[in-house]
């Protein structure tokens, strides 16, 4: 039970100082396209519905959940696709929530008949808030917690903020590849007027489709890799998705650089129009011994394209994976 309030301490005064906050990561970060990248908009299909949910760390007293729900289709008007896009997250119990609305649109280029590129933009808007009566600011005599302070910020602490970002998918019918850029201007997230920017983050990712085995069975290996930065912190993601039929099994390493994070392990089943994955992170850093992984799950909902919108000369679908 210590050890758990102290994680509540730990990971809310995290949030409240912000002075090195850092996005949330999907180990399923094909299947969070708008997030990934505002270049995916409109690549699919048609419509496109998809709701995330990561439980980090559960063994931390609830210490990190994000939620995301996300909508984009492609707009031949605008030879491009449009998204919106909302992520919720709640760390420490409650301590510390944010909530981020996100438009995009993003813009189809042909460069000839089998490469295409897809540059985008996105403008969000960022509402943070901390709860500083649920923090543990130390303990009297007898062991027991003390939930109050003299300091009269404390309380019901509110920030809000636009944000901008940027990004760009350069495929063909068997490779991908493409960066992004949140947070373009930094903007500053401090909850006391002070001056706290919120680091920009660069994204690279590439990959592509092998086909396997005979033809009937519909298979394919598809090696992945990922690259992130943002401030000091940086990750890497080198794995591989193999698919056949409707099943779809992953495997990556994620790692900070400065020491292994975890292994990641997926499964993914595609029925009609919907596809379900989970995925589950076995951490191999220290955290190990008390932070019980992280659990991920996905539902996306492929819906089909209007006939009275049929999709332009330009339009080509990203043939990309969908966990």
């Amino acid at each position: 039970m210590l050890k758990k309030k102290l994680g509540l301490l730990f990971f809310g005064l995290l949030a409240l100082t912000a002075v090195k906050a850092q996005d949330a990561h999907y180990s399923q970060f094909y299947a969070a396209p708008l997030y990934l990248n505002p270049a995916f908009a409109g690549t699919a299909d048609g419509p496109r519905v998809i709701l995330n949910h990561r439980n980090q760390w559960p063994g931390i007293n609830k210490a990190y959940r994000n939620t995301a729900f996300s909508y984009d289709q492609y707009m031949p008007n605008l030879n491009g696709g449009i998204g919106i896009m909302v992520a919720n997250d709640n760390q420490a119990n409650g301590v510390f929530k944010a909530t981020r609305i996100t438009a995009v649109y993003s813009y189809n280029l042909k460069v000839n008949r089998k490469i295409m590129i897809k540059p985008a933009i996105s403008t969000s808007y960022s509402s943070n808030s901390v709860n500083t009566n649920n923090l543990i600011w130390g303990y009297d005599a007898q062991g027991t917690p003390i939930y109050t302070t003299n300091d009269p910020s404390a309380g019901n602490l509110n920030a809000s903020y636009l944000d901008f970002g940027t990004g760009a998918i350069l495929f063909s019918e068997n490779f991908f590849g493409g960066f992004s850029i949140d947070h373009l201007t930094e903007p500053n997230q401090s909850f006391d007027g002070g001056n706290s920017p919120l680091p920009r983050k660069y994204t690279i990712h590439a990959g592509g489709f092998i086909p396997v085995g005979k033809r009937q069975y519909n298979a394919s290996i598809s090696p992945n890799i990922l690259y992130q930065q943002q401030g000091s912190n940086s990750q890497l993601n080198i794995g591989m998705y193999y698919n056949r039929g409707p099943i779809v099994a992953g495997s990556w390493y994620r790692s900070s650089f400065v020491n292994g994070d975890s292994f990641i392990g997926l499964v993914g089943f595609k029925y009609d129009i919907y596809k379900f994955g989970y995925s589950y992170d076995i951490i191999t850093s220290e955290l190990r011994a008390s932070a019980s992984g992280a659990h991920e799950f996905s539902l996306s909902i492929q819906l089909q394209q209007p006939p009275s919108k049929a999709k332009g000369k330009n339009y080509k679908r990203v043939n990309c994976p969908s966990f």
